[in-house]
């Protein structure tokens, strides 16, 4: 079952961990999320986050312009 959708185009460090840790807080254990950002240290950042979180980080993959993650919720 695809995910939803979070858009953080657009978005600077930190708002799109920041937005992202909010969203996920909200959603059920298990489910799936997909951040699209254009913030260039989110392929640190999102990675990093959902290690100490204990997310799972499904994908990563380059965009046109910045990356798409597919995070399972833990």
């Amino acid at each position: 079952m695809p995910g939803e959708i979070y858009d953080l185009r657009g978005l600077k460090c930190p708002l799109p961990v920041l937005k992202a840790r909010k969203k996920l807080l909200r959603m059920p254990s298990g489910s799936e999320l997909i951040i699209d950002t254009t913030d260039p240290l989110a392929g640190i950042d999102i990675p990093h986050f959902c290690r100490e979180d204990g997310h799972i980080l499904l994908s990563t993959e380059r965009t046109e312009g910045g990356h798409r993650f597919i995070i399972r919720k833990a």
